[in-house]
């Protein structure tokens, strides 16, 4: 079985902390983090990970223009993106589907569930 390598890029440290422990505990992935949206796309382009946990409000790029960025570039354009964000309705989960993201996760996210979710958005196994 190969070890899926997951990128978390949020401007939060103890969010990509969260993230990374929750991840790399429950599903033993590989997981990467950014604290921004350029550097998310350096490592995105260099690192080439299964998926990308982007936030979308972050100060210098936000989560719409990176991903926009991710998508228009051919190293990455192929990596699933999932979004985590502070602030969702059912308006913007819809609109950011129709971006192409695969869901968004709900911030503050449950750790001991965050795997499951990532899992099921990108039909992995656990």
């Amino acid at each position: 079985m190969t070890i899926k390598r997951v990128l978390v890029v949020d401007n939060e440290e103890y969010i990509q902390e969260i993230a990374k422990i929750c991840l790399e505990t429950v599903a033993a992935w590989e997981v990467i983090t950014a604290g921004s949206g350029s550097e998310g796309i350096i490592k995105a382009e260099t690192q080439q990970p299964d998926a990308i946990l982007l936030d979308v409000m972050m100060p210098d790029m936000d989560g719409v223009a990176t991903f926009e960025k991710l998508q228009a570039n051919p190293i990455t354009q192929s990596i699933p993106v999932i979004f985590l964000t502070a602030k969702i309705q059912a308006n913007d989960r819809r609109r950011y589907i129709s971006l192409g993201i695969k869901t968004a996760i709900a911030k503050p996210f449950d750790p001991l569930n965050l795997a499951h979710q990532v899992a099921e958005a990108l039909d992995w196994t656990l």
